[in-house]
C-alpha cells in the first residue's frame, strides 16, 4: 500500500510540474507576450546600433585628426581665396568680333564660353651644336 501512495504522490507532483510548464508556454505564446518580446528585442537591437554608430564616429574623428596632422592640415595653413581670371581688353574684343562663335551668344554666355587665344610668335631656340630650330617654324 505504501508503494501505491508513493507512486500516486509522484504522479500528482509530475502533473503539477507539467501544468506549470504548460501555463508558462501558453503565457509566452500569447500575442501580448510575443509583441513584448519583439519590442524588447527591437530596443536591444536599436541600442546596439547606436553603440556601433558612436564607435564608428569616434573612430572616424580619430582617423581624421591623424590624417590632418600627418598632412599638415590642422588649421595652420593659410588658404587664399580663388580670384576670377583677368579679362583684358584684347580678349573682349576678340570674343565679341563679328563672325566669332561667341558673337552669336548672349553677352553673359559669350564671356563664359569664348576661349579665343591669339598665338604668340615663336622665337627660334638655339640647339646643341650651334644650330637653331628656325626650320621647324
Amino acid at each position: 500500500m505504501v508503494r501505491r501512495i508513493f507512486w500516486m504522490a509522484v504522479g500528482a507532483g509530475a502533473t503539477v510540474w507539467a501544468m506549470n510548464k504548460a501555463n508558462e508556454a501558453v503565457h509566452r505564446l500569447t500575442p501580448d507576450s510575443l509583441s513584448g518580446t519583439a519590442a524588447r528585442g527591437a530596443l536591444h537591437l536599436g541600442d546596439a546600433a547606436k553603440r556601433f554608430a558612436a564607435d564608428v564616429r569616434a573612430g572616424m574623428s580619430e582617423r581624421e585628426e591623424q590624417l590632418r596632422s600627418d598632412l599638415g592640415l590642422d588649421g595652420t595653413a593659410v588658404v587664399e581665396p580663388r580670384r576670377a581670371p583677368r579679362r583684358d581688353a584684347r580678349y573682349r574684343a576678340i570674343s565679341a568680333a563679328p563672325g566669332s562663335p561667341a558673337a552669336a551668344l548672349p553677352p553673359a554666355r559669350a564671356q563664359r564660353t569664348a576661349r579665343v587665344i591669339e598665338p604668340t610668335p615663336r622665337q627660334p631656340r638655339e640647339l646643341p651644336g650651334g644650330t637653331t630650330n628656325q626650320e621647324d617654324l
